[in-house]
């Protein structure tokens, strides 16, 4: 298997989950999605991503996210799993995790790195557009815990850049400045963006944020 990059076309899949028989396609429907792997059940960093994620799925249901994790184990793990999540992280978990015990899923969406143990996913994340689209990928070592406001940002990144012909800059966050796309000469800038566009150079020009 290829190693997936961004752009490429989100591995399809039907797996068995907590909640369920999967279907990725199905299940995200004309939504966007992410999805979340782990390398095991009852993994102390990964009980409290999961908790963490149940507490924002609130606002990825406002960003017309859905979310899905993944582990190696099976669906009794992770029904036990969860419980712990629930007691441990004072939450309820919400959404699907994935029981990949033939790690097909894995080896589809390539989480499983020939340095890491050959049994174990690695911990990474991925984004995925309605188009079915890889947006994101992010891969994370054992010892560092996702941080999920970053993870919201991003999406407001991808999903304002989808649709407007504008970056963001470093440190953005929603509702702040962003940058005016280098393809766009600033008479059609300052047509497209009738708020302003400020020339910092002709290469680095600012407009209030358009969905603010």
């Amino acid at each position: 298997m290829a190693t997936l990059r961004l752009g490429d076309t989100a591995p399809d899949f039907t797996a068995e989950s907590n909640l369920g028989t999967i279907n990725l396609y199905e299940y995200l429907g004309d939504s966007w999605g992410i999805l979340f792997s782990h390398p095991a059940d009852f993994t102390p960093v990964c009980t409290t991503e999961l908790g963490t994620a149940a507490k924002f799925k609130k606002e990825f249901d406002a960003r017309n996210v859905k979310m899905l994790a993944l582990s190696v184990d099976g669906k009794d793990s992770h029904n036990e799993w969860i419980k712990d999540i629930n007691q441990t992280q004072s939450t309820e978990v919400n959404f699907p995790i994935i029981a990949d015990e033939d790690r097909k899923v894995s080896d589809a969406y390539d989480m499983i790195h020939p340095k890491a143990n050959d049994t174990l996913t690695v911990r990474s994340v991925f984004i995925i557009a309605p188009d079915k689209t890889i947006k994101l990928i992010l891969t994370y070592p054992a010892s560092t815990g996702r941080n999920f406001h970053e993870l919201l940002r991003v999406i407001d990144s991808l999903q304002l850049t989808a649709y407007h012909k504008v970056a963001t800059p470093a440190n953005w966050k929603r509702g702040e400045k962003v940058v005016v796309s280098p393809s766009i000469p600033t008479p059609e800038a300052i047509t497209l963006f009738p708020r302003g566009v400020e020339e910092i150079r002709p290469y680095l020009r600012l407009t209030p944020d358009p969905t603010a």
